[in-house]
Order: C-alpha cells, then sequence, then structure tokens
C-alpha cells in the first residue's frame, strides 16, 4: 500500500446562533454534548483527523478537518468578515428543525460565504431531530434548499449523534471530489 497523502482542509460551520453548531462539533471532534448553551464568541476552531479510502484514488487520504464554529447572532452576520472564511474549503449549513426561520436564514448565510461567486463544497443539516414533537419543519424542506446547490442534507441530533460522523464525512468526501476534479490530489 501506498504511503497515505496527508491533508489539513478547513471547513466552515454557518447558521444562525443556537441551532446547535458547537454541539455538532462538540460530538464529532470529542463524542460528547452538554445540553448548556454557550455562546459563541466570533469563532473557536477545532479539528479532527479522518481516513478517506476510495477505490479510485491510488492512496488513503488522512484529511484533517480544521473546524471553524462561527458565532450565529444576527449583528454578526451583517458583520462578518471575509477573514473568519478566507481559505475554507467546505461549508456546513446549519439549521434547528424546532425553528422555521433558522431555515429561512440560511440564504444570507450561503450568501456570506459565496459573496465572490466561488461555489466551494456544502452539506446543508436539521440539527435537533431528537426533539420530534417540536420540529417545524422536516427533511423535505432542507433538501430543497440543499439541492438547489447539489449538496447533500441531513437532519442530525448533536445530542443523540445521529447522523453527525455522517454529515462530517459528507462534507469531506465532497472536498476530496472537488480537489479530485481540479487535478491537486496526488500531486507529487
Amino acid at each position: 500500500m501506498d504511503k497515505p497523502l496527508i491533508l489539513k482542509q478547513k471547513i466552515c460551520l454557518l447558521g444562525d446562533g443556537a441551532v446547535g453548531k458547537t454541539s455538532l462539533i462538540r460530538r464529532f471532534v470529542e463524542d460528547a454534548f452538554r445540553d448548556d448553551y454557550l455562546l459563541t464568541i466570533g469563532t473557536k476552531t477545532s479539528k479532527k483527523r479522518i481516513i478517506i479510502k476510495k477505490p479510485d484514488f491510488p492512496r488513503d487520504i488522512h484529511l484533517t478537518l480544521i473546524i471553524w464554529d462561527i458565532m450565529g447572532q444576527i449583528s454578526f452576520r451583517k458583520l462578518l468578515h471575509p477573514t473568519y472564511l478566507r481559505g475554507a474549503r467546505g461549508a456546513i449549513f446549519v439549521c434547528d428543525l424546532t425553528r422555521l426561520e433558522t431555515l429561512e436564514h440560511l440564504d444570507d448565510w450561503i450568501d456570506s460565504l459565496y459573496v465572490e461567486g466561488k461555489v466551494m463544497p456544502s452539506v446543508f443539516v436539521g440539527n435537533k431531530s431528537d426533539l420530534v414533537d417540536k420540529h417545524a419543519f422536516g427533511k423535505a424542506e432542507i433538501e430543497s434548499v440543499a439541492s438547489a446547490y447539489d449538496s447533500p442534507s441531513f437532519t442530525a441530533s448533536a445530542k443523540t449523534g445521529e447522523n453527525v460522523e455522517n454529515l462530517f464525512s459528507a462534507l469531506a468526501e465532497k472536498i476530496i471530489s472537488d480537489m479530485a476534479a481540479r487535478d491537486v490530489l496526488f500531486v507529487d
């Protein structure tokens, strides 16, 4: 087996405040969940390595995701500085299944990311799937938004862990496929 390709890629989680971005990251990176809400001030970064094995690639890929958790308050979104997004190779757009307005606001988050017209791999997720009796919308509405960007969508729960690994893995796969399509993988 050939030596694995080692990569690091920055991704951003974007969405309104209290949709569960920090909790999704904590579940993915630490496999932990806390019920208390902690407001993210500015940004917080975490990282986690995942291994991607594809039969059509000559070697495995060890991808370290540098995960930027970006503050979701509306006042911050209006001031979102391009520096926070610079260098990002993928995005996870997060909404809260119990609050319809968080889905409606995703357009503003998408606009902030694609301000220069650059399309990048993305995944859409409706968090808090465990709160079934409180849902204001479902997977069909998330799929509708995601399909406009040729992106996968998920419902997930940071609390139970449902689909958390899957959504980060889906984004990692999209990033690698995008890099392969641009011929920037396996260049020695």
